[in-house]
């Protein structure tokens, strides 16, 4: 069925089937879409005063279902409440203030796991402030926290680890719409849930060869120490004790300790390992390099519905993006740049700030390119600059 509704009724999960003027005079790219992002909403705001819809392509407008609810064996059905998230800050003006977030919150980090090594108590109220504030700016623009923990992650440790996953978790929950409270939770879980590695011995954590069969079993003790910090911890939310012992759990029932399987491992668990999984192929490992974002997407893609919860890896492509934040790119014109924002209507063509020219040299001032034409990604180290130098 196809209907006309204003602006103000739409909700996400509606299929666009028509504008209130051509296609041609605006931004998207398809004529026809789901709207399932606050980017695509204001776009729409700025073009449209009404649109045509189709319910049997998607969900009524403001009908309150769940847009994901057709996926019954996912834990997207699941969710039972969803908001929207206006950009509320554009990406130069949040990148300073993400970049002070992110200064405070790597020291609390560093201070929280230097106490849990010398078998100190968890600081609840320090790890709060450290996440409110890691949410405020993901809320307000997810591009600059996201690029500046990219980067970060270059010569990441735990603790840097610790700091990236939070972001991810957080960011990937404001693309699902999901409630304020419900970010904070997911980015205390996502700094939280590797804690335990703090009561592992250090050498066995960055091990370069073949771990034994006993070395293997004292690592996968992390999540139950995690869980043992946590429960002893005071002023967290009850349920992160709970929640730190899923993100090694898999699908298909093959994960640890619990050999969970399916929707039993829950929204949040399946998030967790998700995020976890692709923030360990992308990151710095002492046992082998690290993939690109693509190459990792990829991975994930080729493991949904065994490993991880299939629709909700299909939807955390969508948040990274084909090209995601803070790759290494080479353009159709040769000059090389770095992925600094997603183009939700366009995910071809992100924003692009170009570094060096064509013959390979710096280019000062660095140019910022908007719907960059992309021949390929790059992998790190494949050319000879850092890309954290420009953010970091």
């Amino acid at each position: 069925m196809k209907k006309t509704v204003a602006l103000s009724q739409l909700r996400f999960g509606v299929y666009i089937h028509e504008l209130d003027r051509p296609w041609t005079d605006t931004p998207f790219m398809f004529q026809g879409f789901v709207l399932n992002n606050d980017k695509q909403l204001e776009t729409l705001k700025k073009y449209c005063k009404s649109v045509v819809i189709d319910t049997e392509k998607g969900i009524d407008a403001m009908a309150g279902t769940n847009p994901f609810a057709g996926n019954p064996g996912s834990v997207l059905a699941t969710i039972k409440e969803q908001v929207t998230y206006e950009e509320k800050a554009v990406f130069k003006a949040e990148l300073p203030v993400a970049r002070q977030v992110q200064a405070k919150a790597n020291q609390a980090v560093k201070d929280i796991f230097g106490a849990i090594k010398a078998g100190k108590a968890l600081d609840a109220p320090r790890v709060k402030e450290a996440v409110t504030s890691m949410t405020d700016s993901v809320v307000r623009n997810p591009d600059a926290i996201m690029l500046l923990a990219r980067m970060k992650e270059k010569g990441a440790g735990n603790l840097d680890r610790a700091l990236g996953v939070s972001v991810y978790m957080i960011t990937f929950g404001r693309f699902l719409h999901l409630p304020r409270a419900q970010l904070d939770l997911l980015g205390m879980l996502g700094l939280l849930q590797d804690v335990g590695k703090m009561r592992l011995p250090e050498q066995l954590l960055s091990k370069k060869e073949a771990l034994t069969d006993a070395e293997i079993d004292i690592c996968k003790s992390h999540v139950g120490h995690s869980v043992a910090i946590l429960k002893e911890t005071v002023g967290l939310p009850p349920e992160l004790s709970s929640l730190a012992a899923l993100h090694h759990e898999r699908f298909d029932g093959s994960g640890y300790p619990a050999g969970l399987k399916g929707p039993a491992i829950g929204l949040y668990g399946c998030i967790a390992a998700i995020v976890d999984c692709f923030d360990a192929l992308t990151g710095p490992r002492p046992y082998g390099d690290a993939q690109t974002p693509s190459t990792a997407l990829n991975q994930l893609y080729r493991w949904r519905d065994t490993l991880f919860d299939g629709p909700l890896v299909e939807q955390f492509i969508q948040c990274i993006g084909i090209y995601s934040i803070g790759t290494l790119v080479e353009l159709h014109s040769g000059e090389i740049g770095i992925v600094i924002a997603q183009n939700p209507m366009m995910r071809l063509l992100p924003r692009v700030m170009v570094v060096l020219d064509v013959s390979g040299q710096p280019l000062k001032p660095q140019r910022i390119v908007e719907k960059a034409g992309i021949k390929r990604t790059l992998a790190t180290g494949s050319v000879s600059i850092d890309a954290s130098e420009f953010f970091i």
